[in-house]
């Protein structure tokens, strides 16, 4: 019985005797057709079939139950697992519903899987079976392939969280175990990502793709693997371009930060690509990338830094002159951070470099309507000034010859328009 039931009879199950009151010879070909009745999958969007549906979930459960203990697990031989994962795939893997069109993720309710009471049994006692030390790599990557990893990445994109935790847990472990699949996993998972970045910009299950990433980058040896390096640029830096970047940036940023602490020339990288894609008319999406590019510039080494200064440092004047007072406030804010100030891109040492680039909308925000901003600002040319006053006094020089040189360049500009107006009404 391993077809989908559509308003058919009630189904009349065989009558099964449990499996630890039965003789240990008789115990496999009893598994077997246990997991058999399990293939069967009901629809539970019609109150029909409850005795058979019943049956089913006690017999998953006794499954879970029975393979729990190492002697239950023993089981697990060559001759049952392509039945097991036949059991698995007739239940999980189905067409997941469309999600409607003005679905909002950040208010409204998910809609949950009316199969869970079976689905998530399932999901345990696959977990079981993964995690088990009687399945061998070697033997079940015969059964657990390519085709079911793929199936699993597509489910991600369920609505139902329940069902995405169990996915994310039971794909990290095949992910650790089955390391011929590795490779497959990452590039499924890059498609997913090409895919909501680029076309569909909707999906449900990035934050928990990209918690399991976390663990994987964590792994990564040193020195990365030009492919590793690729996903980075290719697959994690656009994910910030999406305007929902706010649902999965911890577990994004996450990522970003596992490769900057094992290689730092990725924060080059990194750096230049949050620039190109800085979302200048979304607030609340810069005030979220600051934060993030603050824990970079805190691992950002001297070498780097003199790679990236001038376009970075002239990304914070941009920041510090947003006519948005929050984006200037939090880029202020960086130079409250002890580590930055003394030892990072902020320090005296480099004070010949960014002061120029940055001192014209310092300048501005000094006299801010917002006292926080002015605040910080006033704090930050303070700082400045007692780290080297003939540097800001230069900085205060060149301002105000640029003035006196824009001040020129209007007033020609104006005196140019005067001219062209006085000939105008002279030929009317």
């Amino acid at each position: 019985p391993s077809q989908h039931s559509l308003n058919r009879p009630e189904i009349q199950f065989p009558n099964l005797p449990t499996l630890r009151e039965s003789p240990q010879s008789e115990r496999e070909q009893l598994f077997l057709k246990k997991l058999d009745l399990c293939s069967y999958v009901f629809d539970f969007n019609v109150a029909t079939q409850k005795r058979a549906k019943d049956i089913k979930r006690q017999t998953l459960l006794e499954l879970v139950d029975y393979v729990n203990t190492p002697a239950g697990q023993a089981i697990f031989t060559e001759a049952v697992m392509a039945s097991v994962v036949k059991m698995v795939k007739e239940n999980v893997g189905r067409s997941l519903p469309p999600t409607k069109d003005d679905f909002d993720p950040e208010e409204d309710e998910p809609q949950l899987e009316p199969s869970w009471p079976h689905l998530q049994v399932v999901y345990e006692f696959f977990l079981r079976f993964i995690v088990s030390g009687a399945v061998l790599a070697k033997t079940a990557k015969r059964f657990i392939d390519q085709n079911t990893c793929l199936t699993l990445i597509n489910l991600f994109d369920s609505e139902d969280p329940r069902e995405r935790d169990y996915l994310k847990t039971i794909l990290h472990r095949i992910y650790g175990k089955f390391m011929t699949h590795r490779s497959f996993i990452r590039r499924n998972v890059s498609n997913i990502f090409y895919g909501f970045v680029y076309e569909k910009t909707r999906h449900n299950g990035i934050g928990e793709l990209l918690e399991i990433l976390g663990s994987i980058i964590n792994g990564f040896a040193i020195p990365l693997k030009k492919e590793h390096v690729t996903f980075l640029s290719k697959a994690l830096l656009p994910l910030h371009k999406p305007k929902c970047v706010n649902l999965y940036h911890q577990q994004l940023s996450y990522c970003i930060i596992q490769y900057v602490e094992k290689d730092g020339d990725t924060g080059i990288t990194v750096i230049r690509g949050l620039i190109s894609c800085w979302p200048w008319t979304d607030s609340q999406k810069q005030v979220l990338l600051i934060n993030e590019l603050e824990e970079l510039l805190e691992l950002l080494g001297y070498e780097q830094l003199q790679v990236i200064q001038t376009e970075l440092f002239r990304h914070l004047s941009r920041l510090i002159g947003s006519d948005h007072f929050q984006v200037a406030e939090r880029a202020l804010f960086l130079w409250n951070n002890e580590h930055l100030v003394n030892a990072g891109c902020l320090s005296r040492q480099l004070a010949d470099v960014i002061l120029p680039l940055i001192y014209d909308d310092l300048l501005d925000k000094c006299s801010h309507w917002n006292q926080t901003v002015e605040g910080l600002a006033q704090s930050v040319q303070k700082m400045y000034i007692e780290f080297d006053p003939s540097l800001y006094e230069s900085c205060a020089a060149g301002e105000k010859d640029r003035g006196e040189k824009k001040a020129s360049f209007e007033e020609r500009a104006l005196a140019g328009w005067k001219q062209i107006d006085a000939m105008a009404t002279s030929n009317r």
